[in-house]
């Protein structure tokens, strides 16, 4: 009788038996959340999806001719570093807005350094996109 099948035949029923008796690891993850927090991301998200400029406070430092909006904006970009600035377009002038306040006492703190430059800026709230 030949031995090599007999010890294949033995090995595997072995395996089988054996691996009847193997166990594996079962365990469960148990995440201990504030439910502040679901409800701060569900604001977040809300927060992302309105227009965020529309509850906003800028600044206008100019309005008129391209040419001259542009030259001011670049003598702003030079300045102040604070803020971002930008080019807008409403017919008939080209205005250069300033920041993007959440409060107006932030848009007031700002407004004074930027009147030491530009004497004729002042805040307003952009109107709502329809």
């Amino acid at each position: 009788m030949n031995i090599k099948p007999l010890k294949i035949l033995c090995l595997s029923i072995g395996l089988t038996l054996t691996s009847s008796y193997v166990i594996a690891q079962e365990g469960t993850v148990t995440v201990n959340q504030d439910p502040e927090i679901s409800a701060i991301l569900k604001l977040k998200k809300q927060i992302n999806n309105e227009d965020e400029d529309s509850d906003r406070y800028k600044i206008q430092i100019y309005s008129g001719s391209r040419q001259r909006a542009e030259s001011i904006e670049n003598s702003f970009d030079s300045s102040f570093n604070s803020w971002s600035s930008k080019l807008v377009y409403e017919t008939p002038n080209y205005k250069v807005w300033v920041g993007n306040f959440r409060t107006r006492l932030e848009a007031d703190k700002a407004l004074l350094k930027v009147k030491k430059n530009f004497p004729s800026a002042f805040i307003f709230k952009p109107k709502k996109k329809s």
